[in-house]
């Protein structure tokens, strides 16, 4: 009996230590790029949870069960709060590449072509380039990544730890500022083309006021921004990539 006793202690231990991951786990996969999209079915986030928390489960150290109702809330609560800040700087990085799809699209008169395609409305090339970067995310081992980063985050974010809230505003300004930032890096060739663009319809219709430049550099404008996006979207892809990396290797410095 008492060789059962402890092996039900050992247990329940192990419970709550899954317990406690599952929490953090669940709010970052809630979150994360393609595993986390809204047309990602229910059961199958769960199962990626299920499959995430025995992976980081057996990379951390186990837990003890806190005393009393309100230490088990406090450990729930700042689990579940670590894991979101986690999942938000990562989604960030998808809201920034549709951010840069918006303004290529918004630059080149393509901002109404498919708007719809998503669950979420986005313009044709914001679908196309938040598609195409997920895609390659998960090809370059995103999964693997985020299980990393996950378990590493004990060391910075352990358990049963709240974040002071001006700490957390200050890596939360500096991360919506580096989306942004990213944003209007990647969609800088788009503008360069517009600002080109309108420039030369402003000469030619100086030169020539009965020429209607509207209906002559309307087709010109959308073939020249559906060219830009062939030839660009690689090296913006690498861009996006390689930030979304530096970010998950190390997500909690703050930029200068």
């Amino acid at each position: 009996m008492e060789n059962l006793a402890q092996l039900s202690d050992l247990t329940n231990v192990y419970y709550w230590h899954g317990f406690t991951v599952f929490l953090r786990v669940g709010a970052v996969v809630s979150l994360l790029p393609a595993f986390g999209e809204e047309s990602v079915p229910m059961r199958v986030k769960l199962a990626v949870t299920i499959a995430f928390t025995m992976i980081v489960a057996a990379g951390v150290p186990v837990s003890s069960i806190p005393n009393g109702l309100g230490a088990v809330l406090t450990t729930a609560l700042s689990e579940t709060i670590s894991g979101l800040l986690i999942g938000v700087g990562i989604r960030l990085f998808v809201l920034a590449l549709q951010t840069a799809g918006a303004i290529a699209a918004q630059s080149t008169s393509l901002s109404q072509l498919l708007g719809g395609a998503a669950i979420e409305p986005l313009a044709a090339i914001g679908y196309v380039l938040t598609i195409a970067g997920l895609a390659l995310a998960v090809m370059m081992g995103l999964h693997v990544k985020a299980a990393e980063l996950m378990i590493l985050s004990y060391d910075i974010l352990p358990s049963n730890l709240f974040i002071g809230g001006s700490d957390v505003a200050e890596w939360g300004v500096a991360q919506v500022k580096r989306a942004f930032e990213l944003a209007f890096t990647l969609g800088a060739p788009f503008i360069l083309l517009s600002v080109l663009y309108n420039l030369t319809l402003g000469a030619i219709n100086k030169a020539m006021p009965q020429l209607m430049v509207a209906f002559v550099g309307a087709p010109v404008i959308t073939a020249g921004g559906l060219f830009l996006l062939c030839v660009a979207s690689p090296l913006m892809l690498k861009v996006w990539l390689d930030a979304l990396d530096s970010f998950m290797a190390n997500p909690f410095v703050l930029l200068p």
